[in-house]
């Protein structure tokens, strides 16, 4: 069921893509191989959640059309390389709060970073600044980035998510939070652009 869940939404994009956004859907890497899976999970020190696996096995990251990434926000899906690198960082943030921690009462103590947060979206394909984890313990979205605000996961699962963002592609007029639109043939939503300064912007028609 996931693996069918996952895969439907994840084409319900790209076929979006393809047809309105030619730009943005050549930007998508292809799948990685169960090899290269197998190798960040061994540098993460974790087991990718199923429902990831399916995602990456179909791409394996959004290099992105002028700039922007496809996902909502114009965010775009990490590389593999990318996914170790944030790792890596947030867990050595992590590592530093908790020298700092020794020194702390309990109630004032720091969690900057879990082991079992995944990086899966980052802000911008070339902006590693912020983004979303997926939490391999619960299933659940959460929000990273650099300067280590704390925030509340997000009800959206990986599932949720995509399927949110394919329903909004197929159905613009409908979108909340954030609407799709075009830059020529570059997908561009309306959260990431102004309009006025934009005159070729336009928004996707369903």
């Amino acid at each position: 069921m996931l693996v069918r869940e996952i895969a439907d939404a994840w084409h319900r994009i790209t076929r979006r893509l393809q047809h309105h956004a030619p730009d943005s859907y050549t930007a998508l890497r292809p799948g990685a191989g169960p090899t290269a899976i197998a190798a960040l999970e061994s540098d993460l020190g974790l087991e990718v959640p199923l429902e990831l696996r399916v995602l990456w096995l179909l791409t394996a990251g959004d290099d992105g059309s002028n700039g922007r990434g496809c996902l909502p926000g114009n965010r775009a899906l990490a590389p593999l390389d990318a996914v170790a690198a944030v790792y890596r960082l947030k867990t050595h943030s992590q590592a530093h709060q908790d020298a700092l921690n020794t020194g702390r009462p309990q109630d004032e103590r720091v969690t900057v970073w879990e082991p079992s947060w995944i990086p899966v979206v980052t802000a911008g394909p070339a902006d590693r600044t912020s983004g979303l984890y997926l939490n391999a313990a619960t299933g659940y979205l959460g929000h990273w980035s650099r300067s280590n605000e704390t925030q509340a996961e997000e009800h959206d699962t990986l599932v949720t998510y995509l399927e949110e963002t394919a329903d909004k592609l197929e159905s613009p007029a409908l979108a909340t939070r954030d609407k799709p639109g075009l830059t020529g043939s570059t997908l561009v939503w309306l959260s990431s652009t102004d309009p006025a300064q934009d005159n070729r912007w336009q928004p996707l028609v369903g």
